[in-house]
């Protein structure tokens, strides 16, 4: 019996093999299945880092503003009141993160 089977044996394995890593390929941990959550995180990570280029283009342009050839009056006071802790007696003072 085994020895009429054996010619098909290889076959069968392969066989097995194709359905495994096929199966794996739809429902694995990056599988065919799983895109809508591989395209959300892409589509959090895009917004992630548009905001994060925003912020970077204000730290940017705040820092260009405090170099010696463009000094901004305005906002050398600002940073001064805001790391000494002073404030005109008329101010009123809010902080925020």
């Amino acid at each position: 019996m085994l020895a009429s089977l054996r010619p098909y044996l290889s076959t069968a394995f392969l066989a097995l093999l194709i359905a495994y890593f096929g199966f794996h390929a739809f429902t694995g941990e990056g599988g065919l299945l799983k895109s809508d959550t591989r395209d959300a995180a892409l589509a959090a990570k895009t917004r992630e880092l548009q905001a994060l280029t925003a912020q970077r283009h204000d730290l940017e342009v705040r820092a260009k503003l405090l170099r010696d050839e463009s000094l901004s009056a305005d906002l050398l006071e600002e940073r001064a009141r805001s790391l000494l802790g002073f404030a005109d007696p008329r101010d009123y003072v809010i902080r925020m993160k």
